[in-house]
């Protein structure tokens, strides 16, 4: 009998880690993201998600025997990490069905969440059966700043009560925010909060249009400069931009690739009425899951948009910095109607990451 005492041990992030050198270059969806409804109780003043959108949303979201048929159908080609979003995915009234049948399939499962709809018999189900991940975005560390950016009354305590819910059963949680002009001065206190619950905090500094192409939410932007600034003084990004940079120096594309992401390699989004595409930005064009199956979407359709060529007219294809910028062809075509136009804007936040973290 072998000794089961005598295989080598592996941290989660050094199996992560492995796991995609063991990929490679191979096309398996080993993860995935599920928008289980585009419906939410909140307000955002920068949602992506466009407010016409929502509407009679409801009726196009996929029913549970759909997901639990899709669940079953990713498992089977590979995916092994989930994960669960909306739009605020507890509004579905079967929303544990469907986590209980993701997590029955053996996926490692992570929910985002507003935090505001959770309660005690929710922690107390969360705690029995336990997610490898809950991330809460927080919208400000008070109440006036957090219903500034919600447009809800009462929204920021319900937060709160979630977040309470959750740390005292110790569940893996871990708080975010999405940094705008509306909240950009409780940065520290929403670290401060975090420290003091015990759990991890990160912020994303960048917005994008919404996905119906709206510049609104980048109205709420950080100008470029800001961006930099608020990086330099954050420790864990000031010492990953270097290191980044070192690690792509001098490294060369070959092919004309323009997508340089994994989205569609070993990765993959569902929308909530069930369209296969990229990731959760590169949504269109996308694939009908409930006309076929996610083994045709994944191997017949996506392979001709993760290997499509730029063409000669592409101002990035002989950039430096292509390999560490925010631009995305997905982005592009969102906010400019074109994979292949830049964002101005993020072509000036990578050029001062470049003066402000790159070595020499």
């Amino acid at each position: 009998m072998a000794d089961c005492g005598s295989l080598p041990q592996l941290e989660y992030g050094q199996f992560s880690d492995w796991l995609h050198q063991k990929v490679g270059s191979q096309r398996i969806p080993i993860a995935g993201s599920l928008e289980v409804t585009e419906r939410c109780n909140l307000r955002c003043r920068h949602c992506y998600i466009p407010t016409v959108q929502r509407a009679g949303s409801r009726r196009r979201e996929l029913k549970l025997p759909e997901i639990e048929r899709i669940l079953v159908e990713i498992t089977e080609v590979g995916c092994l990490w989930l994960l669960l979003t909306g739009g605020e995915p507890f509004l579905r009234h079967d929303f544990l069905d469907i986590y209980a049948s993701a997590r029955r399939k053996g996926l490692i499962l992570t929910l985002f969440t507003n935090g505001t709809l959770i309660t005690r018999p929710i922690a107390d189900y969360l705690s029995e059966w336990r997610p490898f991940k809950i991330e809460i975005t927080l919208y400000g560390a008070t109440q006036e700043t957090y219903e500034r950016v919600t447009a809800v009354p009462g929204s920021y305590a319900r937060c709160m009560t979630g977040i309470q819910l959750l740390v005292e059963r110790n569940l893996p949680l871990g708080l975010k925010t999405m940094l705008m002009t509306l909240n950009r001065h409780e940065l520290d206190q929403m670290q401060s909060l975090a420290d003091n619950l015990g759990v991890e905090f990160r912020f994303d500094p960048i917005l994008n249009a919404a996905l119906d192409g709206s510049n609104r939410p980048a109205g709420l932007r950080l100008t470029p400069e800001e961006v930099v600034a608020v990086e330099k003084t954050d420790s864990g990004r000031s010492s990953s931009w270097p290191e980044r940079y070192r690690q792509t120096a001098g490294m060369e594309i070959s092919g004309r690739p323009l997508y340089l992401c994994g989205a569609g390699k070993n990765s993959f989004h569902i929308d909530a009425a069930g369209r296969l595409s990229q990731c959760l930005t590169a949504r269109n064009p996308s694939y009908n899951l409930r006309e076929g199956n996610f083994n045709e979407g994944w191997e017949q359709f996506l392979p001709d948009l993760v290997t499509r060529q730029y063409s000669e007219a592409f101002p990035c294809r002989a950039c430096a910095l292509r390999m560490v910028c925010p631009q995305c062809p997905a982005i592009g075509a969102t906010e400019m109607g074109n994979p292949e136009k830049p964002v101005d804007y993020l072509c000036r936040v990578a050029n001062l990451r470049r003066e402000a973290f790159a070595p020499g």
